[in-house]
């Protein structure tokens, strides 16, 4: 196979934070307006999203409409899980964020023990695919985690979470590039980042003034969001701008 994911430059970044936005506030939309429940809906959307990795899977090169549809759905799919877990299971935020941390970390060692590294430029095989997108998962559920443990749990709230989050995501670009920091290492920060940030946007777009928000609602959110998504990707199937050449 050729490399499965794209090349990572600043529409990337753009679609990735949009794509958790959008996984924030379409979990949520999708639990208080279909009226299903938080497992249902889980369930349904697990389904869903592995009709997606079907498609994924079985492509032979890196198709950007089906990849970031992965990721989007992969992104309500990691929120749910969090979701039922604090709020069926009565599971706090604090250890939720510990067993996905522990989770991905699991999965980031096996992975590097079987194929001596984590970088997303030599996706090109089924087996670090697999690798890629279990990582993936448990980025977002993490972010999840850590996003409502530090907007809800610890009252920051959701502007000032997104700041620190944002500085957070400053501060390692700016390890990068000015003090070298590894750049697998510092991608992998930077992701599991922008999951927080991500959220912290759409509840801050989409929650009710009483709680800390814009009240633009979710579906609003999810539209205008989803939107410019479905946009970025035309373009980078136009001009195929992200994908990872061999030399």
């Amino acid at each position: 196979m050729l490399n499965k994911v794209p090349q990572v430059f600043i529409v990337f970044w753009i679609i990735k934070i949009m794509a958790t936005t959008v996984g924030e506030t379409a979990a949520d939309y999708l639990n208080e307006n279909f009226d299903l429940g938080l497992t249902n809906t889980t369930l349904i959307m697990c389904a869903i999203l592995l009709l997606t990795l079907v498609l994924q899977f079985k492509a032979k090169t890196y198709v950007p409409w089906i990849y970031w549809i992965t990721v989007v759905l992969i992104s309500v799919v990691g929120t749910l899980i969090t979701d039922n877990l604090t709020d069926n299971f009565g599971v706090p935020l604090l250890t939720t964020t510990i067993l996905f941390s522990v989770l991905l970390a699991v999965t980031f060692a096996i992975w590097y023990g079987s194929e001596k590294t984590l970088s997303i430029h030599s996706i090109y095989t089924t087996k670090r695919e697999v690798f890629y997108w279990l990582a993936i998962l448990f980025t977002f559920a993490l972010g999840t985690a850590v996003g409502d443990l530090i907007a809800e749990g610890l009252n920051f709230g959701y502007s000032t979470s997104l700041i620190l989050f944002a500085v957070m995501i400053g501060a390692v670009t700016i390890a990068y590039y000015r003090f070298k920091l590894n750049a697998v290492l510092a991608f992998w920060i930077a992701y599991i980042l922008t999951r927080p940030l991500g959220a912290s946007i759409g509840d801050y777009l989409s929650q009710t003034r009483e709680d800390g928000g814009l009240e633009v609602g979710t579906t609003v959110t999810s539209v205008v969001f989803l939107a410019t998504i479905i946009c970025l990707v035309i373009f980078l199937t136009v001009t195929r701008k992200d994908e990872i050449r061999s030399d």
